[in-house]
């Protein structure tokens, strides 16, 4: 059955509410309304981002020649912030242009994004790769990126990211490969630098990854579970279908991620096209400010066959894990609903 948390939760804070005022002669302070927000955040955000720390959301997505940042102390309010460009595409090289998919992750003490690039003069896939910048500054909102350059991947490839686990971190893209686009994994010996062997942890073999005339499936994120077990989520088939949903990589706890064989993949999406919402896909994680409540962020279209276009908007919604540490996303909010913010929002 769907859980239908966050509908049964905004009805019983109403319900709480009115119970409080009904029955008292006595008067009392009211407590400040709690801040709600609409999906979608914005009205365009293809591959969107969230990092929160200390209470600050910064927040970025797909801009295709530049990347940028934008900051709140209250996600309810991101269509208040202001964009802050913190780096351009140059104007030819590795990196020159289709600036994809960028991250934003806090290593060491220091600031990383990842993003996806093609060559300047080329426009097909062997071109394409995963690049990263690192800024040392305590504030990201600014143009003190250092180009760390290319990742060493394998293979050209798209959709970069980063985790930790076990004292060790790892590197997790999309390749091209024999099936457009696979997942694989590497350890790194820093954040810019990969070393060892890479192998590859799924290939599109589902139908539900194959809608659109492509088998693919891209865009990884790391999920630590609460009895730890590992998981990936991922976007799969063609980003211009409404097949286009999120599927989800499991390896046990204890178990070496860098083994193909640990991983195994659930036979059905786990975050599909519903309630007047479209392909979903391209998500990231994030926790509230206090610590309390675990987000998904993800990228959907507001109508059936809207293909894979700026229009697609950033949703963002609570998630929770089921008895056996299996993160239960349910099915997309619809657009329009107000929905609590997350907990010790500002």
């Amino acid at each position: 059955m769907t859980r239908n948390w966050y509908r049964m939760g905004w009805a019983v804070g109403v319900a709480a509410v009115m119970a409080g005022c009904s029955g008292s002669t006595t008067p009392t302070a009211a407590a400040p309304p709690a801040s709600t927000y609409t999906n979608p955040l914005l009205p365009s955000g293809p591959d969107p981002w969230i990092t929160q720390v200390d209470g600050v959301y910064y927040y970025t997505h797909t801009l295709g020649n530049r990347i940028s940042l934008w900051r709140t102390d209250n996600i309810a309010k991101l269509a208040e912030a202001k964009e802050v460009v913190v780096w351009t595409a140059p104007p030819t090289g590795p990196n020159a242009h289709s600036i994809w998919a960028p991250e934003l992750h806090r290593i060491d003490g220091k600031w990383f994004l990842y993003y996806s690039a093609t060559a300047s003069g080329f426009e097909d896939d062997a071109h394409r790769g995963v690049f990263v910048l690192e800024n040392d500054s305590a504030d990201p909102m600014n143009d003190n990126w250092i180009d760390r350059g290319r990742i060493n991947t394998a293979r050209a490839g798209i959709d970069g990211t980063v985790f930790s686990h076990g004292g060790k971190r790892y590197f997790v893209y999309s390749p091209y490969t024999e099936t457009d686009t696979s997942l694989a994994i590497a350890q790194m010996e820093n954040p810019w630098t990969l070393t060892g062997p890479e192998n590859v942890i799924a290939r599109p073999d589902q139908p539900w990854e194959q809608q659109g005339g492509r088998q693919i499936v891209e865009g990884p994120e790391f999920l630590q579970g609460p009895k730890g077990d590992l998981f990936l989520t991922y976007s799969g088939s063609a980003c211009w279908s409404d097949g286009y949903s999120l599927g989800l990589l499991h390896a046990a706890p204890g178990s070496d991620p860098l083994d193909p064989s640990a991983w195994t993949k659930s036979p059905q999406p786990v975050l599909k096209s519903g309630n007047g919402v479209y392909a979903t896909g391209h998500n990231g994680f994030f926790v509230s400010p206090d610590g309390k409540e675990n987000w998904i962020i993800y990228h959907a279209n507001s109508g059936p066959d809207m293909k894979c276009t700026s229009k697609r908007a950033p949703h963002i919604q609570r998630f929770d894990w089921n008895a056996e540490g299996w993160p239960q996303f349910g099915e997309p909010v619809p657009e329009g609903t107000p929905l609590p913010a997350p907990s010790g929002n500002r």
